[in-house]
Order: C-alpha cells, then sequence, then structure tokens
C-alpha cells in the first residue's frame, strides 16, 4: 500500500470541464488507486483558460501548501494547449504563449517540482477543428489548430527526454482514437466528454510514468 498526495497542475482539461459527473481524469485516477489498496489523496489545480504563463504564477504556493514533506508526494503537469491557441482580442493577435517561452516556462517549473517528489509531464490533447474558434469570453476567441498543437507536443516530448521527465504523448494517442473523437464531438470539440475523461484515466493509468508511483 502506498500512501501518497497528488497535485495535479493544469488548465480546463485537467480540471474536467465537458464531463458530466464532475469528476475528470485526475478523480477517476485516484479512484482506481484506491481500489488497489492505496492511501491517496488528490489535489486537482486546473484552472480553465489558463496557459503556462498563468499557471506559473500559482502552482508553487498552491502545491507547498497541499504536498508536505511528512507524506510522499507527487506533481502531475498537463499543461499546454492554451499556449498554442490563437487568441485574437483588444490586448493580442497571436500565439498565447509562443513555443519556446512555453517550453522554458514548463520545464523551469517541472524542474522546480522535483522538491516535492516525483513529476510526471501529460501532453495535450487534440482537437476537432471545425469547432473551432471558441468565443465564450466576450471580446477574446481562442482558435486552437491540431498543426500547432502538434508542434507544441513535439517539442515537449524532446524537452521532457532531454530533462529525463516521464512524459505521455496523448496527442499521437488520441488523434485517429473514435472513442476520443466521439467524445469531442459530444461536446465543445475542445474538451471531452465523460467518455474521453475515461480514457484519459485508463490510459495514464497504464503508463509506465504513473505505475512507478505505485509499484515501485
Amino acid at each position: 500500500m502506498v500512501q501518497i498526495r497528488l497535485g495535479f497542475v493544469g488548465d480546463s482539461i485537467t480540471h474536467g470541464t465537458g464531463d458530466e459527473t464532475l469528476l475528470g481524469w485526475p478523480y477517476r485516477l485516484g479512484q482506481a488507486e484506491v481500489g488497489r489498496g492505496h492511501d491517496i489523496t488528490v489535489y486537482n489545480l486546473g484552472i480553465r483558460a489558463d496557459t503556462s504563463e498563468l499557471v506559473k504564477s500559482r502552482w508553487l504556493a498552491e502545491c507547498r501548501a497541499r504536498l508536505i514533506p511528512a507524506i510522499d508526494s507527487a506533481t502531475i503537469f498537463a499543461i499546454g494547449i492554451n499556449d498554442s491557441a490563437h487568441e485574437k482580442s483588444a490586448e493580442r493577435d497571436d500565439r498565447r504563449v509562443s513555443l519556446e517561452r512555453s517550453v522554458n516556462i514548463i520545464t523551469e517549473m517541472l524542474s522546480q517540482a522535483r522538491e516535492f517528489g516525483p513529476v510526471l509531464w501529460i501532453g495535450p490533447t487534440p482537437v476537432i477543428e471545425s469547432f473551432m474558434p471558441i468565443d465564450r469570453i466576450p471580446g477574446v476567441i481562442y482558435d486552437f489548430r491540431n498543426e500547432a498543437i502538434g508542434a507544441y507536443n513535439r517539442a515537449y516530448k524532446e524537452k521532457a527526454a532531454e530533462l529525463e521527465f516521464p512524459y505521455l504523448d496523448l496527442f499521437s494517442l488520441f488523434g485517429n482514437n473514435p472513442i476520443w473523437v466521439d467524445s469531442l464531438n459530444a461536446s465543445d470539440g475542445l474538451h471531452p466528454n465523460a467518455k474521453g475523461y475515461d480514457l484519459m484515466a485508463e490510459t495514464i493509468g497504464t503508463w509506465p510514468g504513473w505505475r512507478a508511483l505505485f509499484d515501485g
């Protein structure tokens, strides 16, 4: 039995936006490990629309308040898809965060997160472009494109390998997965519904990077 506190740092897909059950993938993972007999505390630190720059301003204080030295902990980062989006607003007509800056910010956070224990990096997921752009915030339009997401994903994957962070490439795994595609079509093209979050949890839950937290 493993006793561990888990901080899931990310955006709306970490938060579980679009999930009718309100569980998202972090709580599904927690439920599965409790079912295996582990003592798990899940802290979902996902905020909708957050980029790496926005996460950078908050994550450390949030994790230090939750992941205490007396108990084993790990951090799981799942950010970057919002960085890749093209924003059109009064303030910007460009990528929300440039690729180079995104890689630098995220790797700086992951390196600092080693103070809490193991660090995992979950890559961004593909979208259905026919739903784009998204204009839920008055005066702001976000346009997500798979070409851009793929470029950010490749850069993240390369940097993770260089720095020896376990990286899960969901973009490549889910691009042609019918369950994922159906879940996006049933939602808004960006966020999956409950079936898509089921798929995320099942995929992450069997990934060696995740299993190493529990299986030694």
